[in-house]
């Protein structure tokens, strides 16, 4: 048995080393034949955390908190933009192909338009209520247009704009319209003609009303003195006579005056009196000063023969 068991214990010494596992806390080197990763940020330490984005707490918009009874002239005083959490309404603008118009939130056409939520009625009666101290009141007796033209002839025109640009000036705010009737001013027959000679085709004959514009100064307040300047001047210079206008002949005038021509002469030496004086002399002065400044027509032949008739007392011819 010793013998059996020497030859067993040498077999079972020259089988271990075969099937024992060797284990390591290190870790395997691997031969690879790939490249190793460059890290070009090298790190020291823990990464710092990241913090995290402060979200404020928005607080709701202004028109749920509104009651319906507010002072709304101490919420919209004066004009700025539109603002859609200030005004409590569901105002729309804008397109969209097939579908809604957008709303007031994030309406940028709503924006750049301008509003006019500061001049509500119940603001505007307010604010005439405090103007009132200021202002005179109107004249009671001033109570028909004719009465207002007869004592204030004078129009004045102008405009004002509001735009949303960042000026608040525009070109055309600066032009003055000044309006008059020439009735209304005191003028001879000299002064008339002259008067309407010089202000041109700015004068209409059918309203008797004559139009200056002024644009040329930069300001209002510089176009309307211009203006009166202007009105001032014409007024003056048509009363002025220059020596030439005295050596003017018949033939030399713009008009055809009866008082002034060799007609009247005729008819005073004819009736051996004044023109005054004579009958039926008035339709007679008319229709010849018609015929010569309007021209030869059928209208006015036939009324110059008519009043020859009746200056002359000679019968008329029924047509």
């Amino acid at each position: 048995m010793s013998a059996l068991a020497r030859i067993f214990h040498k077999g079972l010494v020259r089988n271990i080393p075969k099937s024992i596992t060797f284990y390591s806390v290190t870790a395997e080197k691997k031969d690879d034949d790939e490249f190793r990763v460059l890290n070009l940020k090298v790190t020291k330490g823990r990464s710092a955390q990241r913090r995290k984005p402060y979200k404020a707490n928005i607080l709701p918009p202004r028109t749920t908190q509104m009651p319906v009874d507010q002072d709304w002239g101490s919420v919209w005083p004066g004009p700025r933009t539109f603002h859609p959490a200030t005004v409590p309404l569901p105002i729309r603008q804008g397109y969209v192909e097939k579908g809604a118009s957008p709303d007031k939130y994030g309406n940028p056409e709503l924006m750049k338009i301008p509003n006019f939520l500061h001049v509500t009625p119940p603001v505007v009666k307010r604010q005439c209520e405090a103007l009132k101290k200021f202002c005179t009141p109107w004249p009671k007796t001033l109570d028909t247009d004719e009465k207002c033209e007869k004592f204030f002839p004078i129009e004045v025109t102008y405009s004002s704009y509001c735009h949303s640009s960042p000026t608040i000036r525009d070109p055309l705010a600066r032009i003055v319209t000044l309006k008059m009737k020439l009735s209304s001013l005191k003028l001879d027959d000299h002064a008339r003609d002259k008067f309407r000679r010089l202000i041109g085709d700015r004068y209409d004959e059918k309203t008797d009303t004559f139009t200056i514009v002024t644009d040329r100064c930069p300001t209002r307040k510089q176009n309307y003195e211009y203006a009166m300047y202007l009105l001032t001047a014409v007024y003056h210079e048509s009363w002025a006579v220059e020596p030439w206008e005295t050596l003017k002949s018949e033939a030399d005038m713009e008009y055809y005056d009866w008082n002034n021509n060799a007609s009247k002469k005729t008819v005073e030496q004819m009736f051996k009196k004044e023109a005054k004086d004579i009958e039926n002399i008035n339709e007679y002065i008319t229709a010849v000063s018609s015929l010569m400044n309007e021209g030869e027509s059928d209208y006015t032949v036939n009324n110059y023969g008519l009043a020859v008739r009746k200056l002359l007392n000679l019968p008329i011819e029924n047509t």
